[in-house]
C-alpha cells in the first residue's frame, strides 16, 4: 500500500497501480484517450497530465501523465493545478485540429468519450481555420463503420486489436498528422473480436453498422440487463431498441465474465430478434398445410378443444430457453412427461460436465480467473468457435510469463510496452488437443491432432501421469508418453493451472478424462482451475432440471402414449435425424410449438403456433457454464399478441383446468425453487419484482430519453403513461433511481455526469476501475460439492474406419445468432474436409462434392482438404448450412 495525496485528499491505495487508474477510482474527473483498463499505459495522448510534487517542501512541481506515473509512497498530486488544466486544454486542443466535428452525424453522438473529454477539459471553442487532413475511409464488412477523418491517433484500436486480441489486419498506417488506421485493403476484419473497436475508440472511427442501418441516438433507447444467449459462458449485456425494435448489443461489464468485451457473435447475432419472418401472432394450420392466423381470443377456443381432445402430451423443453419457460412447461404436461430437448449425447456429456463442475465445485474458474492461469490444457473444444469469449481470455493467460518477467525487474504491470518487451516470446504454456486446427494454434504447444476417441485417451494419460491411482490407458508410443509426461510436468510446476474441456464432441468420454486430469492435480496444487463449456445458453440449467433426454418424447408419440407434442422453443430437426423427426411428426396429432423463430419444425411441422418473446421481449433466468444463475431483463414490450413462453405454458395449463395461478415472475420462481431445491440460489440471482429503492424503480432509459409524445406524435400529442412492468423492479422510462446502491444486477445502462461513453461511465460503478461493480457482480452460483470423489475409469468409444467429426464456426453453427443479417454475410460455405490422403483415399477432387450418409440421411458438399485433421475423420459443418440433428462424432460410409 501506498499512502498519498490527490487534490488536497489523503488516501491508502495499491502501489502496483498507475496514479489515472488510482484518481479514477477514487471518483476524480482526469480525461484520457489512449489508456485503458485492460490495455494498460503507453502515454501516448498526454491528455491525463497532472502536477506532481517530490515533497511537502516542493512548490513548484513539475507535469507529468497520470497514467505513467506509479503511486509511491508519499506522493503528492494536483489534478487542478492550473499549469495542469492549461497542458491537457492545448493537448485536445492539438487533437482536435483535424477532427471534422460533425457530432450531430456521427454514431457516437451522445455517448462519445472525445465529446466528454472535450467538455472536461474547456475546449468548447474552435480557433484553427486551416486545411483538415481527409482520408479515403474502407467498407469493413457487415459490423462495422469506417470514418478515418474522426480519428485523433490515440493507437487505442490497434492495441486492443493486435496486443490484446493478437488480430494481424489492423495496422497503423502512415505517419506523422497523416496516420492511418485501418486494413491493407477493403474487407472484413478477420478477427473474431473486431465489434470491440466500436466502444475501445474513444471517438467515432468505428462504429456499429447494424445500429447504422435504423440508427437512433443513444437517449432515444430503451436498455435492459441482458444475457447473450449465443453459448454457455453468459456475457452480460445492454441491448437497446426503441419503439419494438432491437437496435443493438452493447457490452454490460461483468467483473468476473467479460468485464469489457463481447465477441462478435454476441454482439452483432441478435438480429433475428428483428426478422419480418417471426411467429408474431398465433398461427394454426390448415387443410393445405398453411399456417393461418388467429386472433387470441380464436386461439384460446382452439386450443380448449385440442387439449380437451388429446389423450397425453409430451413436453420438449429448450437448453436455449430459460428455467421459467421450461418449468412451466414441465409444470403444463407433468414432471413425468418432460424432457429437456437435448439429443441424448448432448444430454450425456452435459451430465458428465455437471458432475465434473460438481467435483470441483470451488475450483470452477471464472473467464477472469483464466486469464490468471500460467499453464492451460485444453480437451477437444475449439474455444474460438463454440465458446468464443474463452479464446480471447486464454490469449491473455498466455502473457501471464510476460507478467512474471516484468515484476522480476521491478516493471510495474501497467506500463505496457515495457511488459510487452521484456515478455517477447516467453508466453506461458497453453496446450490443446482437438479434431482439427483450431485459431488459438498460434497460441498452443505442439497442438495435437486426434480423433474424440484419442483426445479422451489423452486425457486420461495425463491424469495417471499427474497421480498413478489414477486409470491408465493402453500404452502409449515414445513419442505421445513423452508429451503426456512433459504436459502432466508443467501442469504440475505451474503456479495457477487449468484444464479447459467442453460438450461439442458429444463424448462424455472427454470431460470424464478432464475431472480425472482435474482430480489428480488438484492433489498436488491447491490453485489448480476447471472450465467446463457447455453447448447452449442454458444446458447446465436443464441438466440441472433431472430430466430425461428428447428419446423420451419421441418414444412417447412412437408407443401411443402421447398423442400431442409441446415443443418450448426448440427445433426438433436439430436434436435428431430428419427421418426420425418426420415420423414422429406425421404420428403425432398435435405439434404445438411456443417459439421467437420459424425454425424448421415451425414451417414444416407445427399444427400449432404460439409466438414466444426472445430474450428482447421476455424475462427470465439462464445458468451459464460455471453454474451462475443470471437474470435478463424485457427490453420492450412488442405490439403483436406475443408473449413469454411461461405464459404461453400457463395459459394451456389453464385452459387445460389446472392453471398454477403465477401472477408474475416471483410466484414461478417460488415454484421453481420448492420443486428444485438445488435452483434456490435464483431467487438472488436478481431483485424481486416489488424491489424498490427509496420507494423507486430502475429506468431502462437514459435520463436524456426523448419525451414520450415524440414517440407517438402522429397518434396523439398526449403523452401516454409508461406500461408498468409486473415481473421487475425496472421501468419503462427515464424515471426512477439511477446510481450508488442500485442492485448490478439491474443496471440497464451505463452513464454519469460528465462521462457518457459506456466503457468510462462504468468506472462509476465499480469498487475500482477493471475490478468488480459495486454491490457484487450479479448472478448466484448454484453449484455445490458432489459426493463422488473417484476417480471415473477410463473408458472410451472406438470408431472403427471412417469417423465424421463436427466443425464449428463462429458464424453460423449457432442457429439464433445465424438467423442475423449480418451474421449471416460471414457465414462460410458449407464443405466437407479430409486430409490429403483421405481425398486420395476417396478418389475426390478436392472441390468436386463427396456425398456423405450420416444416421440415413445424405448430404453433398464440396470436399475441402485440411491437413490438420486425422487419418480416416471427416469434419462436417455443424449449423444452418451443414448437418443439423446429429449429433458427431459417428462412424459413416462415405460416397
Amino acid at each position: 500500500m501506498a499512502h498519498i495525496t490527490i487534490d488536497g485528499r489523503e488516501y491508502d491505495v495499491d502501489d502496483t497501480e498507475n496514479l489515472l487508474a488510482v484518481a479514477l477510482s477514487k471518483g476524480f474527473d482526469l480525461p484520457y484517450f489512449c489508456w485503458h483498463p485492460e490495455l494498460h499505459s503507453v502515454g501516448a495522448c498526454r491528455q491525463c497530465a497532472v502536477k506532481s510534487y517530490r515533497n511537502d517542501e516542493d512548490e513548484k512541481g513539475m507535469v507529468v501523465m497520470a497514467c505513467m506515473t506509479p503511486c509511491s509512497d508519499g506522493g503528492r498530486f494536483e489534478i487542478d493545478d492550473e499549469e495542469a488544466a492549461e497542458m491537457r486544454a492545448q493537448v485536445i486542443e492539438w487533437l482536435m485540429t483535424n477532427h471534422p466535428h460533425d457530432c450531430p452525424v456521427c454514431e457516437e453522438g451522445g455517448e462519445c468519450h472525445l465529446q466528454d473529454m472535450t467538455l472536461m477539459t474547456g475546449h468548447t471553442q474552435r480557433r484553427y481555420r486551416g486545411a483538415k487532413r481527409t482520408h479515403t475511409n474502407q467498407d469493413l464488412g457487415p459490423f462495422i463503420n469506417h470514418e478515418m477523418n474522426r480519428c485523433i491517433a490515440c493507437y487505442r484500436c490497434v492495441r486492443y486489436y493486435r496486443d490484446y486480441a493478437d488480430g494481424d489486419d489492423l495496422r497503423a498506417l502512415g505517419s506523422h498528422n497523416n496516420v492511418y488506421f485501418g486494413r491493407e485493403r477493403d474487407g472484413a476484419f478477420d478477427n473474431e473480436f473486431s465489434g470491440n473497436l466500436v466502444e475501445v475508440c474513444p471517438t467515432g472511427v468505428f462504429t456499429d453498422k447494424t445500429l447504422g442501418a435504423h440508427y437512433n441516438r443513444k437517449w432515444d433507447m430503451q436498455n435492459a440487463p441482458g444475457i447473450c444467449t449465443h453459448c454457455s459462458l453468459g456475457c452480460n449485456t445492454s441491448p437497446g431498441s426503441r419503439q419494438g425494435v432491437l437496435k443493438r448489443i452493447q457490452n454490460r461489464f461483468h467483473g468476473e465474465i467479460n468485464h469489457y468485451f463481447l465477441c462478435d457473435r454476441g454482439r452483432f447475432g441478435a438480429g433475428f430478434v428483428n426478422r419480418d419472418d417471426r411467429p408474431r401472432q398465433p398461427l394454426v394450420r390448415n387443410a393445405d398445410g398453411v399456417l393461418e392466423p388467429r386472433d387470441m381470443d380464436a386461439m384460446r377456443a382452439t386450443m380448449e378443444e385440442v387439449l380437451a381432445a388429446t389423450t397425453g402430451m409430451i413436453g420438449v423443453g429448450s437448453p436455449r430457453a430459460s428455467l421459467e419457460d421450461n418449468y412451466a412447461l414441465r409444470n403444463l404436461v407433468g414432471a413425468d412427461f418432460f424432457t429437456t430437448g437435448m439429443s441424448a449425447h448432448d444430454q450425456a456429456a452435459s451430465l458428465a460436465g455437471k458432475a465434473a463442475l460438481e467435483a470441483h465445485a470451488e475450483r470452477i474458474a471464472t473467464l477472469r480467473e483464466v486469464e490468471s492461469c500460467d499453464a492451460v490444457l485444453v480437451l477437444g473444444e475449439d474455444v474460438t468457435q463454440t465458446a468464443p469469449r474463452v479464446a480471447l481470455s486464454l490469449r491473455q493467460a498466455r502473457r501471464n510469463r510476460h507478467l512474471e518477467l516484468a515484476a522480476q525487474n521491478k516493471i510495474p504491470k501497467w506500463h505496457a510496452r515495457a511488459v510487452r518487451d521484456i515478455g517477447q516470446y516467453n508466453n506461458s504454456p497453453i496446450f490443446s488437443a482437438t479434431t482439427q486446427a483450431t485459431r488459438l494454434d498460434d497460441i498452443v504447444i505442439e497442438p495435437q491432432r486426434l480423433r474424440p476417441d484419442g483426445i479422451a485417451e489423452l486425457g486420461f494419460a495425463i491424469a495417471h501421469a499427474l497421480d498413478n491411482t489414477a486409470p491408465a490407458v493402453k500404452q502409449l508410443d515414445d513419442d505421445t508418453q513423452a508429451l503426456v509426461d512433459s504436459i502432466a510436468a508443467t501442469l504440475k510446476g505451474a503456479k495457477k493451472p487449468l484444464i479447459v474441456a467442453g460438450t461439442s464432441l458429444g463424448d462424455p468420454a472427454i470431460v470424464h478424462a478432464a475431472n480425472n486430469a482435474m482430480k489428480a492435480l488438484a492433489a498436488a496444487n491447491a490453485e489448480a482451475r476447471l472450465f467446463v463449456t457447455f453447448a447452449e445458453a442454458n444446458s447446465l440449467g436443464l441438466a440441472m432440471m433431472d430430466a430425461p433426454d428428447i428419446e423420451q418424447a419421441f418414444t412417447a408419440i412412437e408407443n401411443g402414449t402421447a398423442d400431442t407434442l409441446v415443443v418450448m422453443q426448440n427445433c426438433l430437426y436439430e436434436r435428431a435425424p430428419k427421418a426420425r423427426v418426420d415420423a414422429v411428426v406425421k404420428k403425432a396429432k398435435n405439434v404445438i410449438v411456443m417459439d421467437h423463430s420459424l425454425n424448421r419444425t415451425v414451417g414444416e411441422a407445427a399444427t400449432h403456433v404460439l409466438p414466444a418473446g426472445s430474450f428482447a421481449e421476455a424475462d427470465g433466468t439462464l445458468v451459464n457454464n460455471e453454474g451462475r444463475a443470471q437474470r435478463f431483463f424485457q427490453v420492450f414490450i412488442p405490439d403483436a399478441p406475443m408473449q413469454e413462453g411461461w405464459r404461453w405454458a400457463a395459459d394451456l395449463a389453464d385452459v387445460a383446468g389446472r392453471d398454477p395461478e403465477w401472477a408474475g415472475m416471483d410466484d414461478i420462481i417460488d415454484a421453481i425453487v420448492a420443486d428444485y431445491p438445488a435452483l434456490a440460489g435464483i431467487k438472488d440471482a436478481a431483485p424481486s419484482q416489488s424491489f424498490r429503492k427509496f420507494g423507486m424503480r430502475f429506468p431502462r432509459s437514459p435520463h436524456r430519453y426523448a419525451a414520450r409524445t415524440a414517440l407517438y406524435a402522429n397518434v396523439n400529442v398526449r403523452e401516454r403513461r409508461p406500461t408498468v412492468d409486473a415481473d421487475s423492479p425496472l421501468s419503462y422510462s427515464m424515471e426512477g433511481y439511477y446510481g450508488e446502491g442500485q442492485p448490478p444486477s439491474t443496471l440497464a445502462f451505463a452513464w454519469s455526469p460528465g462521462w457518457d461513453s459506456n466503457q468510462a461511465a462504468i468506472t462509476r460503478f465499480q469498487d475500482e476501475v477493471g475490478g468488480h461493480l459495486k454491490g457484487g457482480d450479479p448472478g448466484t452460483r448454484l453449484i455445490t460439492p458432489g459426493t463422488d470423489t473417484a476417480f471415473a475409469p477410463a473408458d472410451v468409444t472406438r470408431v472403427d474406419g471412417w469417423q465424421a467429426v463436427p466443425m464449428y464456426h463462429i458464424f453460423g453453427s449457432e442457429s439464433q445468432s445465424a438467423r442475423a443479417e449480418a451474421i449471416a454475410e460471414r457465414m462460410p460455405e458449407p464443405v466437407f474436409r479430409v486430409n490429403a490422403e483421405g481425398a486420395k483415399t476417396l478418389g475426390i477432387t478436392p472441390g468436386n462434392d463427396l456425398s456423405l450418409t450420416i444416421d440415413g440421411e445424405t448430404h453433398a458438399f464440396p470436399l475441402d482438404v485440411d491437413p490438420s485433421l486425422p487419418d480416416q475423420t471427416i469434419a462436417v459443418p455443424v449449423g444452418m448450412h451443414g448437418v443439423c440433428g446429429v449429433r458427431l462424432p459417428v462412424g459413416v460410409e462415405p460416397k
